[in-house]
């Protein structure tokens, strides 16, 4: 079993930057895949970014490309998603999820989900 807390979330200018973090109780943290989600109100949730078991391998959603980064460090259990340039379309609830096995885009394939963090954007 896998719990996952996410943090970091808050009311940013456009423009700004975020940084969201998700730590992850698994003793076998390494072993996962991650990924970062979001949902905004009304819609479905979208996949943002996923990372490789070791951080090698990363890969963004085209909105967020170029402004968003992921990354992972293994040693703290921990993801974190840096957002800059934020704009009012980024406005969501954004989600971590985990997953063995391979990289992954859909959010049906991931196992385990944190609570979510409100991120809010304004113009």
């Amino acid at each position: 079993q896998v719990q996952l807390v996410e943090s970091g979330g808050g009311l940013v200018q456009a423009g700004g930057s975020l940084r969201l973090s998700c730590h992850a109780s698994a003793r076998t943290f390494s072993s996962y895949y991650m990924g970062w989600f979001r949902q905004a109100p009304g819609k479905e949730r979208e996949f943002v970014a996923t990372i490789s078991w070791n951080g090698d391998y990363t890969y963004y959603a085209d909105s967020v490309k170029g402004r968003f980064a992921i990354v992972r460090d293994n040693s703290k259990n921990t993801i974190y998603l840096q957002m800059n340039d934020l704009e009012p379309e980024d406005t969501a609830v954004y989600y971590c999820a985990a997953v063995r096995g391979g990289v992954r885009v859909g959010s049906r394939e991931y196992d385990y989900w944190g609570q979510g963090t409100q991120v809010t954007v304004s113009s």
